[in-house]
């Protein structure tokens, strides 16, 4: 199993044949059903303790700033396409409130991230 922490979710991450199978249970495999998550460092702290890889897909260096902050932990810049696997959870946040000013590190005021998991 993989964890991706991404900064968008797109449906041309999904397998379309796979979302029509609905023999899999909806949560930890497909389809894909997004959920809310309100604490995303401690549910990464659980996988990292089984041994989970982790990794990124955030394609935009101060959003993968802010994440490793809002995180605790490094969250690299790492632009590429993603299709998700049936073994890939992605943890995506996603940014609500004004425009990053460049170089930020920090959510400026009054902006927050919500996370899924999809």
């Amino acid at each position: 199993m993989k964890i991706l922490i991404a900064n968008a979710f797109s449906l041309s991450m999904l397998d379309r044949e796979t979302q029509r199978n609905r023999a899999y249970d909806a949560v930890y495999d497909n389809p894909r059903i997004p959920r809310p998550i309100d604490s995303p460092a401690e549910w990464l702290a659980e996988w990292d303790q089984v041994g989970v890889e982790v990794g990124s897909v955030v394609g935009h260096a101060d959003t993968a700033a802010v994440f490793s902050a809002v995180l605790g932990r490094p969250v690299a810049v790492n632009r590429v396409s993603v299709q998700l696997d049936h073994d890939v959870l992605l943890l995506i946040g996603q940014y609500i409130g004004p425009r990053l000013p460049e170089g930020a590190t920090t959510l400026p005021e009054g902006a927050r991230i919500e996370w899924w998991i999809v």
